[in-house]
């Protein structure tokens, strides 16, 4: 299912190190499992995929996707951070890359709320001018601002158009089940509500109707991404020292403790793009916090070997690459031989694409390994529902593994409140006083 293959380390990483952060990983892993842990009241996601696949979540999403099925062309999904990245990310990663280009795709999915840039939301409102539009606003507390101004702008729009009665069909809210200014706004408008678990953080959600939702509506199989991720809970939720989450985790706090400060998430399929920044958002929140963590970063190649990759060969030794791997594509095309062979390329003859891709993987991790960076190998069979299921639930689980090893709580976000409390003075909000 996933593998992590750690070759690429060992010329760093000496066994009886390795050995040592397995050890404190264990300890980690009691504190995880034991729910003894700083945060250990945002636990929710450890059971996430067994208990939705059981629960009458999955039923739910498909009653709004058969509602919406018939007459809407575009949904707008509302959200920053957690609320929307796996999401996009899942979304992103199993359709085809022109998708909307070369089918009348319905309804199209399009994002708000993940930033408050006028000329992005102004834009959005010219495309959806003359689309039948509905919006799934996805917000705890309902008044973090990006969406909650996004929120307004399209609720508004919607309401416009179409008229307090209709915006009820048009509009779902995923919130609190009890509290926030979200669920009283939609207990008043009578949106159609489906709920975040107290105990789920927004980024561990994406087994929540937060990615849920958007995923069925976007026509995927939300039963075999559960599946997958249900699949990686049983193994991981085991201890043992080939765990794969437990291997990760024991590394990358190794290399990070011998002075590598930087862990660069490569992979080499741009469909991986978003999933890289979903990695982005889990890691760096999770950890960067009492002055410790590890930098997370993403490039995607051949791409970026064209540009970063000059860095990574040869510049200051400070990072170590984990490669998000995919053993087998699904699609194929070879190369045909010509006769004149202009191009010099019929030394390629007969090989499909993605085996040259794998060379140049393999080819990439043996330069960087040489020129004195560590490279992790994380690998799945091929890009499905099932095993991205499995991959995100992986990297939740070691996340957490690897946070509660470094010594911090993995499911708070204290220094993200400082530029809002700082963006509230400046723009007057009640409550917030500028004293200087």
């Amino acid at each position: 299912m996933i593998d992590v293959k750690l070759n690429g380390c060992k010329s760093f990483v000496d066994d009886s190190t390795m050995n040592l952060y397995l050890d404190k990983v264990e300890k980690a892993f009691d504190t995880l499992m034991g729910g003894k842990g700083a945060g250990s009241d945002y636990l929710g996601w450890l059971d996430l995929p067994s208990r939705t696949l059981d629960s009458d979540i999955v039923a739910q999403c498909d009653r709004i996707v058969q509602r919406w099925s018939k007459n809407i062309d575009v949904v707008v999904v509302i959200g920053i951070g957690g609320s929307y990245l796996g999401a996009k990310s899942f979304i992103e990663a199993v359709s085809h890359t022109f998708d909307v280009q070369l089918r009348n795709y319905r309804p199209q999915i399009v994002y708000a709320g993940h930033n408050m840039t006028e000329i992005y939301l102004a834009d959005l409102l010219d495309f959806i001018k003359q689309k039948s539009v509905a919006a799934v606003v996805v917000s705890k507390s309902g008044t973090t601002t990006e969406p909650a101004v996004a929120f307004r702008l399209i609720r508004n729009h919607i309401e416009g158009r179409y008229g307090k009665e209709e915006a009820r069909n048009r509009i779902v809210a995923i919130t609190d089940s009890s509290k926030g200014a979200l669920k009283s706004m939609s207990d008043k408008e009578g949106y159609t509500t489906l709920v975040i678990p107290d105990n789920v953080g927004g980024r561990y959600s994406v087994f929540t109707s937060a990615g849920l939702l958007p995923i069925a509506l976007a026509g995927h199989d939300m039963k075999d991404f559960l599946e997958g991720a249900r699949a990686m809970e049983r193994k991981c939720k085991v201890w043992d020292r080939n765990n794969p989450a437990v291997q990760y985790a024991a590394v990358r706090n190794a290399l990070y403790m011998s002075g590598r400060k930087i862990e660069v998430l490569s992979n080499f399929n741009p469909r991986l793009v978003m999933f890289g920044e979903w990695w982005k958002q889990l890691f760096g929140e999770s950890e960067g916090k009492d002055g410790k963590g590890l930098f997370p970063v993403t490039m995607t190649f051949t791409t970026d070997l064209h540009s970063l990759g000059q860095y990574m060969q040869q510049g200051e030794r400070i990072m170590f690459e984990t490669v998000l791997s995919i053993r087998q594509s699904n699609r194929t095309i070879v190369l045909a031989t010509e006769q004149e062979n202009l191009d010099g390329l019929n030394y390629l003859s007969g090989k499909t694409i993605g085996e040259c891709n794998k060379k140049a993987e393999l080819a990439t991790i043996q330069a960087h390994v040489e020129g004195g960076v560590p490279c992790a190998v994380i690998e799945i069979n091929n890009i499905t529902e099932y095993n991205l299921g499995a991959l995100y639930y992986f990297f939740e689980f070691a996340c957490a593994l690897s946070a509660y090893t470094l010594g911090v709580n993995p499911f708070d976000q204290p220094g993200v409140e400082l530029y809002k409390r700082n963006m509230f003075t400046l723009l007057g909000k009640p409550g917030f006083v500028n004293n200087k």
